[in-house]
C-alpha cells in the first residue's frame, strides 16, 4: 500500500515547468517532497486521514521564485529606514527623509533620480534640510552612488576616498561614488542583531513576493550569521546561496569554505568580484564614450587584478560571480574566466555585450536583472547615457537564450519582485529583450537554480525535487501582459509548509 502523503494541494492549476506545456491539477507532498503531480483524482489516493488538504482556491501553482542576485541586507534597511523607492520626485524623497529624522543617522536607501522630473541626484544643500545636526545618507537604488549633508562631509572629509568626492567648483556636492559610497555603507553598518533582524524583516517580503530562494551577495556583513542563526532555530524558511565578495578571499581559504557546501537552508555558493561601476552612476566600463558626459567609465576592479582573484578562486575550487555591466567590463569578465561549464561561472548583470564577439561565446551564467528594462524604455536613464541604438541593445535576453547561454534572473533588490521582473521583459521594448511568459517565469525558477548548482533540489515542480511553491491568484499567462506584476501572491510554501497566505 502507496504510503499516504503529508500534505496535498488542490483545486490548482499546477504548472510544473520543467515541460512548459505540463498542466497538472494537485501536488502531493511527503518529507517536504514532492512525491506526485497528477490530476487530483489519482492525488486522492494518497490522501490519508492525516493528510492536511491545501484548498488553492483555483490559483497557479508554479516552482517557488529563487532571485539569483539580491542583497537581502538592503532589502531589509529599505523597509526598516525610508525607502526612497517610492519617492516619485525629489520633494517627495526629501520627505520621507524627513519622516526618518528622528534616528541618529538619517538613512534613506533606493533613490532613482532618472524616474524625477528634474533627473538630478540629491544634493548637500536639500540633505541639509532634512537635517543639520545629524548625518544623513541616501544611497542610490544601485548603492554605486550617494548623496550625505554637509554633516557627514565635515566627520568624514578625510576618511572618505576623495577620488569618490563629486566636486563642482573645489567644493563637494554631496554625491559620492564607488569606494566613497562603500565607505558610508560600511559606516552605517548595523550590528549582529540588527542585520537578524533585518534579514527576518527581507525573508517575510521575500515570501509575501513568492520567492523561496535567493542568492545573496555579501560584504563585511553579519548576514551570513543572521542566517545560520534563523536556520539553526528553524526559523529561515528560505534557501540562501551565499556569495562572499572577493576581499574575503583569505577569510573563505583559512575556513575552508567549498562552493555548494551547506544543509538544506544555506549553503556556499562562490566568490564575487566587481569589474565596473555603474550605468547610473556613469561608472560602468563602456568600449565608446557615453551619450551624456566624457569618458568610458572606470574600472572598479582592473583586468590584471581581476584575473588574480579569478584564479585563486579557482585555486580555492570556487565558483565566481562577477559584475560587469559595460561591454567592454564584460568582454574582460569573458577574458578572465576559464571556459568551465561545470563550475557554472557567473557574469553578473551583463546590461550592454561587446559587439565584437557573439553571444554564443558567453562561456558563463548570464545572470541578469529584467527589473532594469525598466531603464530601456523612451526617455529613460539608459537612452540617456547610452543613445538609442545601445539602449536597444541592452539587456538582450531573447538572444540570450536563442544562443543557448544559460539564464538565471534576479532583482538587485530594484525591488524584489519577481513577477515585475516577468511583466518587464514580456513587455521589453526592443525584439531582442522580449520573452514570452513561461521563458521569464523559468529563468526565475529552474534557470536561478541551476545558476547555483541546484537544479536536483528545487526550480521545478517533480517528483524527489524540495516542495517550495509559490501560487498565484490569477494566471499570469491569461492577464494583459502590463498586469502581470499586479497578480495576487496568494501562498508562498518552502518544504511543503506554508509560510505566507494573502
Amino acid at each position: 500500500m502507496t504510503e499516504a502523503a503529508d500534505r496535498v494541494f488542490v483545486n490548482a492549476e499546477v504548472h510544473t515547468l520543467a515541460d512548459p506545456d505540463e498542466v497538472e491539477e494537485a501536488v502531493a507532498v511527503r518529507d517536504g517532497r514532492v512525491v506526485r503531480v497528477d490530476s487530483e483524482y489519482e492525488i486522492e489516493f494518497l490522501t490519508g486521514v492525516e493528510t492536511d488538504v491545501v484548498d488553492c482556491e483555483g490559483g497557479v501553482l508554479l516552482p517557488g521564485f529563487v532571485d539569483a542576485h539580491t542583497h537581502m541586507e538592503v532589502v531589509g534597511r529599505r523597509l526598516v529606514h525610508a525607502d526612497l523607492g517610492a519617492a516619485d520626485d525629489r520633494e517627495a524623497a526629501l520627505e520621507l527623509l524627513r519622516e526618518a529624522a528622528g534616528e541618529e543617522w538619517v538613512l534613506g536607501y533606493g533613490y532613482d533620480e532618472s524616474t524625477w522630473p528634474a533627473g538630478t541626484y540629491l544634493t548637500r544643500e536639500e540633505l541639509d534640510s532634512v537635517a543639520a545636526d545629524r548625518p544623513v545618507v541616501a544611497f542610490r537604488e544601485d548603492l554605486h552612488t550617494a548623496s550625505v549633508n554637509s554633516v557627514v562631509l565635515e566627520r568624514y572629509g578625510e576618511e572618505l576616498p576623495e577620488a569618490g568626492v563629486v566636486r563642482e567648483g573645489g567644493e563637494p556636492t554631496g554625491v559620492v561614488r564607488e569606494d566613497a559610497a562603500e565607505f558610508l555603507r560600511m559606516e552605517t553598518a548595523p550590528d549582529r542583531e540588527e542585520t537578524r533582524e533585518l534579514i527576518a524583516a527581507a525573508r517575510d517580503y521575500a515570501h509575501e513576493h513568492g520567492v523561496t530562494g535567493v542568492h545573496d551577495m555579501v560584504r563585511h556583513s553579519d548576514a551570513p550569521a543572521a542566517y545560520r542563526e534563523l536556520a539553526v532555530d528553524d526559523e529561515l524558511d528560505l534557501r540562501v546561496r551565499l556569495y562572499y565578495w572577493a576581499d574575503h578571499l583569505d577569510a573563505v581559504e583559512e575556513t575552508g569554505l567549498v562552493t555548494n557546501h551547506g544543509g538544506e537552508y544555506v549553503e556556499v555558493g562562490g566568490i564575487k568580484t566587481y569589474t565596473d561601476g555603474s550605468l547610473g552612476a556613469g561608472t560602468a566600463k563602456l568600449s565608446e564614450p557615453y551619450a551624456d558626459r566624457e569618458g568610458t567609465g572606470e574600472w572598479v576592479v582592473p583586468p590584471a587584478e581581476l584575473a588574480e582573484v579569478v584564479d585563486r578562486a579557482e585555486e580555492l575550487g570556487m565558483q565566481l560571480a562577477v559584475h560587469a555591466i559595460g561591454d567592454e567590463a564584460v568582454g574582460a569578465a569573458l577574458d578572465a574566466l576559464p571556459d568551465d561549464p561545470e563550475a557554472r561561472h557567473r557574469i553578473e548583470h551583463a546590461e550592454l555585450l561587446p559587439a565584437d564577439r557573439d553571444v554564443e561565446e558567453f562561456h558563463a551564467v548570464a545572470s541578469m536583472q529584467p527589473n532594469f528594462l525598466r531603464w530601456a524604455r523612451a526617455g529613460g536613464l539608459y537612452e540617456e547615457r547610452l543613445g538609442e541604438e545601445r539602449t536597444a541593445a541592452s539587456n538582450p535576453f531573447a538572444e540570450v537564450l536563442e544562443a543557448g547561454v544559460p539564464l538565471a534572473f534576479g532583482s538587485d533588490c530594484m525591488p524584489m519582485d519577481p513577477l515585475y521582473g516577468v511583466q518587464g521583459t514580456v513587455t521589453a521594448p526592443d525584439p531582442r529583450q522580449r520573452l514570452g511568459v513561461t521563458e521569464a517565469l523559468r529563468a526565475y525558477t529552474s534557470g536561478a537554480a541551476h545558476a547555483g548548482h541546484d537544479e536536483d533540489r528545487f526550480g521545478t515542480v517533480e517528483p524527489g525535487k524540495r516542495a517550495d511553491f509559490v501560487v498565484l491568484g490569477s494566471s499570469p499567462w491569461a492577464v494583459d501582459d502590463d498586469a502581470i506584476a499586479d497578480v495576487e501572491v496568494a501562498m508562498t510554501v518552502v518544504d511543503g509548509a506554508v509560510v505566507y497566505e494573502a
